[in-house]
């Protein structure tokens, strides 16, 4: 009898274990097909000029790697500027963005006012609205501001944003109203309560936003493109742009030019998605 209740068991075993096994193999399938032009891209960027890059099979491991490439396009480009000035940049955005957001999402919220609700609609409503419309006024605005060949101009367009507005408000909504009633007895003011336990409180969110932020600043090129000519302003897709002019096609060198681009970005996702996922509401700080 005892057998015959075991068979069953096992049979079940097997099978969620085959279940696994496929969805496993699934998703290792998929990584691999999602990665394989960035290995593609590191590995084209350590070839020595013997080795020929668009064999098929394609050759992932470089037989004779070196970082001539690196070198050649460190030296012959400024890329130390270009690296500099996307560094502003996206700290800049990622601040005022965070902040701006978050002051607008607060009252969003938490407090209640007429026409908060269109209000909000109205605001994730422009998120359907692609840039390439908006662009020519955004244009148009900023050389009328005199923000042309500027750091600001680069970063006006991104100063806020709907999507952000969304993700803070619907954070802020979260926060348990107890946390704001206790700050609030406290003799909290507003300016208070959102700085002191409604911000700590999202800091996932917050979080989670500025990754998002930093990286679309960063990997930004049309802007850069239409708002800068100067080369003293260049980002660095602006920068990675010239070496195929400057190098007539030389994928080596520009595949080192885009590793130095995207490693800032790896980097910091890999030392921010610990944050992303919250494992519990954070405590106010009494004001």
């Amino acid at each position: 009898m005892s057998r015959i209740k075991a068979q069953p068991q096992l049979n079940r075993n097997q099978r969620t274990l085959a279940r696994y096994v496929l969805l496993y193999g699934l998703l290792g399938a998929i990584a691999i097909v999602m990665l394989f032009p960035l290995l593609w891209l590191i590995s084209t960027a350590f070839k020595s000029s013997s080795e020929n890059i668009f064999q098929f099979p394609p050759q992932l491991l470089p037989s004779q790697p070196t970082v001539e490439n690196f070198v050649q396009v460190w030296q012959t480009n400024p890329f130390g500027r270009y690296l500099f000035n996307s560094t502003l940049v996206a700290i800049l955005t990622v601040t005022l963005n965070l902040l701006f957001c978050a002051l607008a999402a607060y009252p969003l919220a938490r407090l209640d006012f007429r026409g908060r609700d269109w209000m909000f609609t109205a605001i994730v409503a422009t998120i359907m609205i692609p840039f390439q419309i908006v662009m020519i006024p955004l244009y148009i605005l900023t050389v009328q501001l005199g923000m042309r060949n500027s750091y600001l101009g680069i970063i006006f367009p991104a100063l806020a944003s709907a999507f952000g507005i969304f993700l803070l408000r619907q954070a802020f909504q979260g926060v348990p109203k107890e946390m704001e009633e206790a700050a609030r007895i406290d003799g909290c003011s507003e300016l208070g309560l959102w700085w002191f336990v409604m911000l700590p409180a999202i800091r996932p969110a917050l979080v989670t936003l500025a990754i998002f932020v930093f990286i679309g600043s960063w990997s930004d090129f049309l802007w850069p493109l239409i708002v800068i000519d100067r080369p003293e302003f260049y980002t660095l897709p602006l920068g990675v742009a010239t070496l195929a002019g400057t190098f007539s096609l030389d994928w080596r060198l520009i595949a080192a030019g885009s590793v130095i681009s995207i490693a800032p970005v790896i980097l910091v996702f890999l030392l921010l998605q610990r944050y992303i996922v919250p494992t519990e509401t954070a405590s106010g700080v009494k004001g």
